[in-house]
């Protein structure tokens, strides 16, 4: 897809993107398809029907980026974000991971279920949104008047040494293979992945029957490699040269006859696929700058995408309601997930949709520590508050992290320090 001016493409980029989130944000609302509710289920009653259409949705981006990126067909090295650097964020993507999971699932979902919630109706979720967005905006970008980020602060001095230089890249092809084979590794690897992921989706009888799981699966799959595809082959033909959007951008000042309309960054041209908390961030931006189209990012497009998806969706099924917190406790756990899920959507790289689909889709090793992370830090939360909901105040905090443990067999079962529920 090659246009006459950066403009064209850029705008095919930006609208193509807002109309694949649109589909997105109404169909994850029919499909009450949600990352969180999946690990609930699971912990909570043994149902694993929404953590297979996750595990369905990861499969369907995998296995479409493994035939299109060996086609040529989608450019997944230089992402945005940089999913298969070489530098392994191994201590970030886990530990942010880790705070994610326990920050959605104190605020009620993930950074793409706040989003469908407030098409919904849901004023906590606009909170949650706010917080996050503060957050993760704090955290790339410094603070004014100064040179200093949320995260040169708090974590780059302890948290960065930690990473590994593991080579030209941290995907499961170049690291068995090497970079002279990596292509080919990664056709088999994600072929093979891919395909064994399937089979465990569709061993389950009552996941083969409920159509919203399946649909909403095979839904945020195609999103996630729609974006790849649209973010890939945009270009612009150059005096006979073509370029990808980044590329121009990045020559500017040798392409274009003036700085009308130049990006103010070209990172956020490059190949990406859909994640909710760095467009968070970037909302921030883009409204500080009076809403210039300099600002105007894919992370933006979507997160309007998203929400107008699910608003239109919740007017046609009649299911838009208002809601606001039940209680003081209520607003406090939301605010505290939201203020995790900042710092930790950043941290890890990624949220459950960002890491767990899109980072997954591209074999990046940091993808798997983060959404391990996650789901870990989702599940532990949620068994902890089982506990102390069915013990009350019989029973301490240390108490239900530690039997928590041993029923997730992360401890050996001698430790157990409640009875089982």
């Amino acid at each position: 897809m090659t246009f006459e001016s950066f403009f064209a493409a850029q705008e095919f980029f930006l609208w193509s993107v807002f109309g694949i989130a649109l589909l997105l944000g109404a169909l994850v609302n029919k499909t009450n398809f949600c990352t969180m509710g999946a690990v609930s289920d699971w912990v909570n009653m043994g149902d694993t029907g929404r953590f297979r259409a996750w595990l369905l949705a990861i499969a369907v981006a995998l296995l479409g980026v493994t035939v299109l990126e060996s086609g040529g067909m989608v450019n997944v090295d230089a992402s945005f974000p940089p999913y298969r650097a070489g530098q392994l964020i191994w201590a970030e993507n886990l530990f942010g991971g880790l705070l994610f999971g326990i920050g959605m699932t104190l605020a009620s979902g993930c950074g793409n279920k706040c989003l469908v919630r407030i098409g919904g109706g849901n004023l906590k979720s606009i909170m949650v949104f706010l917080v996050i967005a503060v957050i993760a905006y704090f955290m790339i970008n410094p603070f004014p008047g100064s040179d200093q980020t949320l995260f040169t602060v708090l974590f780059y001095d302890w948290i960065r040494p930690l990473a590994v230089d593991v080579g030209p890249a941290q995907d499961l092809g170049t690291l068995v293979a090497g970079s002279d084979n990596a292509a080919m590794a990664r056709l088999v690897i994600g072929g093979v992945l891919g395909l064994v992921l399937l089979v465990v989706v569709f061993r389950s009888a009552d996941f083969r029957s409920s159509f919203d799981n399946v649909l909403g699966g095979l839904v945020v799959g195609l999103a996630v490699l729609g974006a790849w595809y649209v973010t890939s082959n945009a270009m612009v033909d150059a005096d006979g040269e073509v370029y990808s959007l980044q590329a121009y951008a990045q020559q500017w000042d040798f392409l274009a006859e003036s700085d009308e309309g130049k990006p103010a960054d070209t990172r956020p041209l490059a190949s990406q696929s859909f994640t909710f908390i760095n467009p968070m961030g970037q909302m921030v931006g883009y409204s500080t700058s009076g809403f210039q189209h300099a600002y105007l990012t894919f992370g933006v497009m979507a997160v309007f995408g998203v929400v107008l998806g699910s608003l239109l969706w919740s007017l046609l099924s009649r299911s838009f309601r208002f809601e606001w917190f039940a209680s003081l406790k209520d607003f406090a756990n939301h605010l505290i997930g939201a203020i995790l899920m900042g710092f930790g959507g950043v941290l890890a790289l990624g949220c459950t949709i960002g890491q767990g689909i899109t980072g997954i889709s591209t074999l990046a090793l940091g993808s798997f520590i983060a959404f391990g992370g996650i789901v870990l830090g989702s599940a532990l939360t949620m068994k902890i508050q089982y506990y102390k909901l069915v013990y009350e105040d019989e029973a301490s905090f240390m108490a239900a992290l530690v039997t928590s443990l041993v029923d997730l067999h992360l401890l050996p079962s001698g430790l157990r320090r409640l009875d089982a529920v």
